[in-house]
């Protein structure tokens, strides 16, 4: 997979909690073996009318976040299945990061993603980024009827978001999440980094087959 490099993009935003995944990509998209061509399928069932034209109502068919790589969405983004495809789908329209709010703490902690999307977007370079709920709604209110613009810069851990105003977040990631999207490392590219160690290993120790 690709290395995250720091970038600019616009922003789309989303204000809905709880988007599961046959939302991201309904399940009649799930046939294909290639994991390619599932962009113009991401929010389908909002995002066309009846006609297959683009309906003007959902939120990402507004001209002001055409060309958007950067998502804003709900808390408990991605729950629901533990269908891939719903990465893919949300990389191949052009998005590079999500951000997500979490709310509460303790036994009434809700997170900005579920897990298992949680892993699949780092499996796969998607960057999901996790801000408190108050942070989110400032992105919320900054966009409506404006475009905005936000840098997301993954060595720092910061989004920059610009639109009348400028305001920065810090965001928290794990060092060994951190580290492999930094490097473009999979589990298998993991796995590979240290192939110089397994190849001595092996070479020192004999490998019985069963």
């Amino acid at each position: 997979m690709e290395a995250f490099k720091k970038f600019t993009g616009t922003v789309a935003v989303l204000e809905r909690a709880n988007v599961d995944t046959d939302q991201i990509i309904p399940k009649q998209f799930l046939k294909s073996i290639e994991r390619t061509g599932f962009g113009p399928a991401l929010f389908f069932d909002w995002r066309y009318l009846k006609d297959g034209s683009n309906d003007p109502a959902f939120e990402l068919n507004d001209p002001l976040r055409a060309g958007a790589s950067v998502l804003v969405a709900g808390n408990n983004f991605g729950c629901g299945s533990s269908r891939e495809h719903a990465v893919w789908a949300v990389q191949q329209y052009g998005f590079k990061a999500v951000i997500a709010p979490w709310r509460g703490g303790g036994d009434k902690h809700i997170p900005g993603f579920a897990d298992i999307f949680k892993n699949n977007s780092y499996g796969n370079g998607l960057l999901v980024i996790e801000l408190p709920s108050d942070e989110v709604q400032w992105i919320f209110d900054a966009a409506k009827g404006r475009k905005l613009e936000a840098t997301v810069d993954l060595v720092s851990q910061t989004v920059t978001v610009r639109g009348a105003q400028e305001r920065s977040f810090h965001f928290d990631i794990t060092s060994d999440v951190k580290e492999k999207l930094l490097g473009g490392l999979d589990a298998i590219g993991v796995t590979l980094s240290h192939e110089a160690e397994i190849t001595a290993f092996e070479a020192t120790h004999d490998v019985q087959m069963a």
